[in-house]
């Protein structure tokens, strides 16, 4: 079910979502407020389809809002989308122009669902500031997206403006990643790992945040290195993982874009499946909790140990 809304204000996006509401059993049982921040110019269709795949797990009432030029008319055209349109959520998309591109919490204030979460998440470019800017204060969680161009600078950024509740979705594209290095350290022989080096190719955010994991987590020295980026865009970008100890070096390597390959000394290679995460995979783990994660935040914390990034020389 559709309904379109051209030139209207909150009020009536607010009826429009009663009456949809009494009409469709599947916007009942909805877990928390999702505000969605883009450009009109930004892949609109794929950030609505990411939401509506997160929403089977997570229904929400899902505010996307898709701002314009601020020298144009102030006008507001809206969409409300429920049942098969919207996933196990409801959904109102807000095209805003004009002065009320500067208002955008004024514009969802009257839309949000009481009594639950809110949950904010821009796909693309964020505030400086998540937490600081008006429709980060009304959420207790803040999502943003440093998989994109000058992603090093950006993660600097969260950095220096980390907010318990700030999250990113560069952290979730690592989970599975995370899970392979943490079993391959968890085999005998037991040993203390001395020193870490990641190689990859340049400009990979995900990279980063995995050296900074590890250098808050282990404790050593941590280097980023740089290689080629290769024809296959499919591939996981942290190419290689290689942690020394006392016995000889641990190896995590990508071998295909779903294998990758476990060594230990003495013992035989390993092969590990490991397929591309997608970005409703990420938004959806982003959702599951909305307490502060403090993983993601000591991460931050151990970029500004890592040789390679954030100014520090690649050789020690």
């Amino acid at each position: 079910m559709k309904i379109e809304l051209p030139d209207t204000d909150t009020r009536n996006i607010a009826a429009s979502l009663l009456e949809a509401r009494e009409h469709n059993s599947q916007t009942t049982g909805r877990v928390l407020t999702l505000i969605v921040v883009a450009a009109l110019d930004d892949d609109v269709d794929h950030i609505i389809s990411v939401t509506r795949d997160a929403s089977h797990e997570h229904p929400a009432r899902v505010l996307v809002l898709l701002t314009g030029r601020e020298d144009a008319d102030s006008r507001l055209d809206a969409e409300v989308r429920v049942g098969g349109h919207a996933g196990a959520s409801e959904m109102v998309i807000m095209r805003i122009t004009g002065e009320m591109v500067n208002h955008l919490a004024a514009v969802v204030t009257p839309l949000l669902l009481p009594d639950t979460p809110v949950v904010a998440w821009w796909p693309t470019t964020a505030p400086e500031n998540p937490s600081g800017h008006p429709l980060g204060q009304l959420a207790q969680r803040r999502i943003t997206n440093a998989d994109h161009p000058d992603s090093e600078s950006v993660l600097r950024l969260r950095r220096a403006t980390y907010a318990p509740g700030d999250s990113d979705m560069v952290w979730s594209k690592i989970t599975a990643w995370r899970g392979i290095v943490a079993s391959s350290l968890d085999r005998h022989p037991h040993e203390d790992v001395e020193a870490a080096v990641l190689t990859g190719p340049a400009d990979e955010p995900q990279i980063d945040i995995a050296a900074g994991w590890l250098a808050d987590r282990l404790g050593v020295p941590v280097r980023r290195e740089v290689c080629e980026p290769g024809n296959d865009a499919r591939l996981f970008p942290i190419r290689r993982l290689k942690f020394e100890r006392a016995s000889g070096p641990v190896r995590v390597e990508v071998l295909d874009h779903r294998t990758v390959l476990v060594a230990l000394p003495g013992r035989p290679e390993s092969l590990v499946a490991m397929n591309e995460r997608s970005d409703a995979d990420c938004l959806s783990e982003e959702l599951r909790h909305l307490d502060p994660d403090l993983a993601y935040a000591n991460a931050l914390r151990g970029l500004t140990r890592v040789k390679g990034i954030n100014g520090h020389p690649a050789s020690s």
